[in-house]
């Protein structure tokens, strides 16, 4: 068994063999896989000082985890113990403290992001409902714990991801983005994007110079009909 504190193992098409550095590694006898979900439970297992490896995928173009491989007495023998500490009340209350600081912390970004994205709309006085109704539907989308979208990454400063999510709204609500067929050619995609962006800033530099709206535009058909669902 290779000695590595981070042992990353890929699956292969028989179940008790796994890769290691594009060699095929046997699965020790009595290991079993704990899947990710529990990071008490991960972070308990990795410092009980037991031997594991971190079984991996490619999903898009990122490396996931998905889970450890370890010995089944040790997995038992901790989750056992951990169990036993999340049932007294003192851990249910710390846990009851955490989730209302957790909530409390979501509802100041929620402030501030529908903040960042109605300054980045600047829309004129005449359109201040539009943008309110619009701020209120992409924060919708784009700000829930778990969305997986720009706006829950902080690699990138607020303004900037109000506007990527901003674009990525009228992308899927204002164009036929999701129904055209792009090419499977590398970049395709990332130039569609880049093009259907630019319309959408077009469209929302009337709105901010307070022009009249055409008839039919695109983006308060979209506001109006999503406000009215997203009411219900």
């Amino acid at each position: 068994m290779p000695d590595s504190e981070e042992f990353i193992v890929w699956r292969t098409a028989r179940p008790r063999e796994l890769l290691y550095n594009g060699k095929v590694v046997p699965l020790p006898d009595n290991w079993v896989l704990v899947k990710s979900g529990d990071a008490g439970l991960t972070r308990r297992l990795k410092n009980s000082g037991a031997p594991f490896w971190v079984l991996v995928h490619k999903r898009r173009n990122r490396i996931e985890k998905i889970g450890l491989f370890m010995d089944k007495e040790c997995v038992e023998a901790v989750k056992t113990e951990l169990d036993a500490e999340r049932a007294t009340p003192e851990y249910q209350k710390q846990l009851e403290s955490s989730r209302r600081a957790r909530e409390k912390k979501q509802k100041l970004y929620e402030a501030d992001f529908h903040e960042a994205v109605l300054n980045y709309l600047n829309f004129a006085p005449c359109y201040h409902d539009i943008a309110e109704k619009m701020a209120n539907l992409v924060c919708a989308r784009a700000v829930p714990v778990g969305s997986g979208t720009v706006a829950r990454t902080a690699t990138i400063p607020i303004e900037q991801r109000a506007e990527a999510a901003v674009i990525a709204w009228m992308r899927h609500q204002t164009t036929s983005y999701d129904s055209i067929t792009i090419a499977r050619v590398k970049g395709e995609r990332r130039a569609v994007r880049k093009q259907l962006a630019a319309l959408s800033r077009q469209i929302l530099a009337v709105y901010r110079k307070g022009e009249p709206v055409m008839p039919g535009c695109p983006l308060y058909k979209a506001v109006m009909e999503s406000a009215a669902e997203y009411a219900e």
